[in-house]
C-alpha cells in the first residue's frame, strides 16, 4: 500500500510547534528573544531546533484534531505504513510520534534543513518516487507535496483550500475544521466578554455619589468602562498565552480558544496588542489620574499573569487588588473620591470573592483525585484554610458596611440612613449563599459570573437597589 505522509502543525495538530516553542521559551528564558533574532538570522530552520532544544512541551496534551488521527488509527489498522512529514524540528516531531505511536517513520526538519513546499515534495519523492505516497497537509505551502503525491487528503481550515488542491491532485478526503463564523466565535471568546461584567464596579463611585443623572459624567464612566474592557481582554489573552500548559491540564480551561487550538498563538498575541492600544487610546480622553490607575491595573494583571498567580494567598490579594482598582480608577475617571469605607469594603469583599474561585477549584480537583491545582500554588490540603479565611473576610466586608451604616458621614447623603441597615442581611445571605454552595462543589469556578447566571443573585441585587431608593 502506498504510505500516507501527514503534516503536522495545523493538520494533525491544532496549532504551530514552532509558535508553542517560541511561547514556552520565552516564558522560561524571556531573555533570549535577542538570541531568538540571532536564531532566526541562521534560517528558519536553525531557529526551530534551537527553541526545540529549549521548550518544555507536553506533547500530550497539545490540541490533536481528533477526526485525523482516528483516519490515521484506521489506515495504519489496515496496514497502511504512516509517515510523519513535517516542517516541525524532528525533536519535537518524535515527541509527537513516541505519544501516538501510529507512525513507521518520521521525516522532519534539522538545524540545516527546513522541510517545508518544494523541499517536502523532493524528499517524498526522493524516499517514494512520484505519485508513491499520499498525503495529508493544512495549507497552501503544501500545494507542491500534493501535486508530487497520487492522492490528497486535506485539513480544510478557511473552505478556500480544497478547489486548489483539486487542481493539482486527486483529493480522497476533506477535512472541514470550521467556518468564518466559527473563527469569528473562537476570537470573540478568547477577549472573555463574559468578564468585563467585573468593569461595571467603575460605575460605583458615580452610584456612591449621587450623581448618575449627570450626562457628562455618566459618558465619562463610560469611556472608563470601555478602556478597562479593553486593557482586561488584553490581559486575558496574555494570561491565557502563558497559560496553555496548566490550562491544557485543566477540566474546563483546556476548552478556551488558545488551548484548544481553535485560536493560534499568533492571532491571541495580535489580538492581545491591539485590545492594549485600544484601551490605551480610550483611556487618553480621560484625567491623568484616571490613566495612571489603568495602568496600575495593567501591571498588577502582567504581574499576576507572570507569577503572582504562582504564590498562594499573594494571588488572592493580586485578585482583590484587580477589582479594587477599577472602582479607584472610576472614581478617578468622574472626579468623584472614593472613601475608605468604600474601599474596605471592596478589599474585603473581593478578597472573598477571589478565594471562592480557588476553594471551588479545590473541591472539583479533589473530587477528580487530582492533588494540586496546575499552575497554581495550591494543594488540595489547603482547602481548609482557603475555606475559614474567605468565609472570615465575608465577614469582615458586612461589618464594614454595618460600621459605615452607623457613621456620620451617611446622614448627609440619606434622608433615611436607618434603612441602610437592610443591606447587611441581605449581603450576609448572599456571600454566605455563595460559600455554601461552593462547599457543596456546585459552584463556577468564577463566582463573578455564577452571580451574571444566578436568579438569586438579580433578587438579592434588586433587593439592595429598594434598600437605596427607600434611603434615599
Amino acid at each position: 500500500m502506498r504510505p500516507l505522509c501527514v503534516d503536522l502543525d495545523g493538520s494533525l495538530l491544532a496549532t504551530d510547534l514552532l509558535h508553542e516553542s517560541l511561547l514556552s521559551t520565552l516564558q522560561r528564558s524571556p531573555w533570549l528573544i535577542l538570541a531568538c533574532v540571532v536564531w532566526a538570522a541562521r534560517g528558519r530552520a536553525h531557529l526551530k531546533n534551537q527553541l526545540a532544544l529549549r521548550a518544555r512541551l507536553d506533547v500530550a496534551s497539545l490540541p490533536y484534531r481528533e477526526e485525523v488521527v482516528a483516519f490515521l488509527g484506521e489506515e495504519r489498522s489496515r496496514g497502511r505504513p504512516i509517515v510523519l512529514a513535517t516542517a516541525s524540528s524532528a525533536l519535537l516531531a518524535r515527541q509527537v510520534a513516541d505519544h501516538l505511536k501510529i507512525f513507521d517513520e518520521v521525516i522532519a526538519s534539522t538545524d540545516e534543513l527546513n522541510l517545508k513546499g518544494r523541499r517536502k515534495a523532493a524528499e517524498l519523492t526522493r524516499r517514494f518516487g512520484a505519485g508513491g505516497f499520499d498525503y495529508l497537509g493544512d495549507s497552501a505551502s503544501d500545494l507542491p507535496v500534493w501535486q508530487a503525491a497520487e492522492r490528497a487528503h486535506i485539513v480544510d481550515r478557511s473552505g478556500r483550500l480544497a478547489p486548489r488542491v483539486r487542481r493539482r491532485a486527486k483529493v480522497d478526503r476533506v477535512f472541514a475544521t470550521g467556518s468564518a463564523t466559527t473563527r469569528l466565535t473562537a476570537m470573540l471568546g478568547a477577549l472573555r466578554p463574559h468578564q468585563w461584567v467585573k468593569n461595571l464596579l467603575v460605575f460605583v463611585p458615580l452610584v456612591a455619589a449621587h450623581r448618575l443623572h449627570d450626562a457628562s459624567l455618566l459618558a465619562a464612566a463610560a469611556v472608563a468602562f470601555a478602556a478597562f474592557c479593553a486593557l482586561a481582554s488584553s490581559a486575558y489573552l496574555f494570561n491565557d498565552l502563558l497559560d496553555l500548559g496548566s490550562d491544557r491540564a485543566h477540566p474546563r480551561k483546556r476548552q478556551r480558544p488558545l488551548a484548544s487550538g481553535r485560536l493560534s498563538v499568533l492571532a491571541g498575541g495580535a489580538m492581545s496588542l491591539l485590545a492594549l492600544a485600544a484601551g490605551a487610546a480610550l483611556a487618553s480622553a480621560l484625567p491623568m489620574a484616571f490613566r495612571l490607575s489603568l495602568a496600575a491595573y495593567f501591571g498588577l494583571t502582567l504581574a499576576y499573569s507572570l507569577g503572582l498567580k504562582k504564590v498562594p494567598i499573594l494571588d488572592i490579594v493580586s485578585l482583590a487588588g484587580l477589582y479594587t482598582l477599577r472602582i479607584i480608577g472610576g472614581g478617578y475617571a468622574v472626579s468623584a473620591p472614593v472613601s475608605a469605607w468604600l474601599l474596605a469594603f471592596a478589599v474585603f469583599l473581593f478578597f472573598s470573592l477571589a478565594m471562592v474561585k480557588r476553594y471551588a477549584e479545590l473541591v472539583s480537583f479533589a473530587a477528580d483525585g487530582v492533588a494540586s491545582l496546575p499552575g497554581r500554588g495550591y494543594v488540595v490540603a489547603d482547602t481548609n484554610l482557603v475555606l475559614t479565611a474567605g468565609a472570615s473576610s465575608a465577614m469582615m466586608s458586612v461589618l464594614v458596611l454595618a460600621l459605615y451604616t452607623n457613621g456620620d458621614s451617611v446622614a448627609a447623603l440619606y434622608s433615611n440612613p436607618d434603612a441602610l441597615w437592610l443591606l447587611c442581611p441581605i449581603l450576609l445571605y448572599w456571600i454566605l449563599r455563595i460559600w455554601l454552595l461552593a462547599a457543596r462543589g456546585r459552584m463556577h469556578d468564577d463566582p463573578v459570573l455564577f452571580a451574571v447566571r444566578d436568579p438569586i443573585s438579580y433578587l438579592a441585587a434588586a433587593s439592595g437597589a429598594l434598600v437605596l431608593w427607600m434611603a434615599t
